[in-house]
């Protein structure tokens, strides 16, 4: 069965959570204050859409497809973006909590995370090259065989990244940043 295609439409404070939103190719359509939350997005389609003050919290997303997708001011806690198809992926996040979500193994080169909390949010084995961190929460997120290569987490806080267990060339850290690089050292900056 072929999905419709629905393009360039607003829909405004609908409730996903009792009623599935219908399986269909969404282009250049804006979800604003809708809810999602422990719903299905599977096998979803959206292209150049834009998420307003949503709740995706705990949504499987399983082969959906997200290209040129951005999300503001939404709540996507608990997501697995992993479970997602990386066909033409690419996402931008601003003033999101994605606290417990996990991007685990990804490619998510040239995404953007701009004042979003990553409360424990997994980044485990990532592709993160030039991926713009911007004052962002990092607490305990995870990074382990991560690639960070020219990523900017200049402004971000709460850090803690191995270098040793991450690649992390040209990537761009605060001077307060580096305690976070350090912690493992247990040394005692003053």
């Amino acid at each position: 069965m072929q999905q419709s295609f629905i393009a360039d439409q607003e829909f405004k404070g609908i409730d996903y959570t009792k009623d599935r939103l219908p399986k269909s190719d969404y282009e250049n359509c804006v979800f604003e204050n809708c809810k999602f939350s422990d719903g299905y997005l599977d096998n979803q389609n959206f292209m150049e859409c834009e998420f307003i003050e949503c709740d995706l919290s705990n949504a499987n997303l399983k082969n959906t497809i997200f290209k040129e997708v951005v999300f503001i001011e939404c709540k996507l806690i608990g997501l697995r973006f992993e479970d997602c198809s990386d066909f033409l992926m690419s996402f931008q996040f601003k003033k999101c909590n994605l606290n417990l979500s996990s991007f685990l193994g990804m490619k998510l080169n040239n995404a953007q995370f701009i004042e979003c909390k990553l409360v424990q949010t997994d980044f485990a084995q990532a592709d993160l090259t030039q991926v713009l961190f911007s004052n962002c929460n990092m607490e305990n997120a995870v990074f382990q065989h991560s690639i960070l290569e020219k990523a900017d987490l200049s402004t971000s806080f709460n850090l803690n990244i191995d270098p040793e267990q991450n690649r992390l060339k040209k990537a761009k850290f605060s001077k307060d940043n580096l305690i976070g690089l350090l912690k493992k050292y247990d040394i005692v900056i003053v």
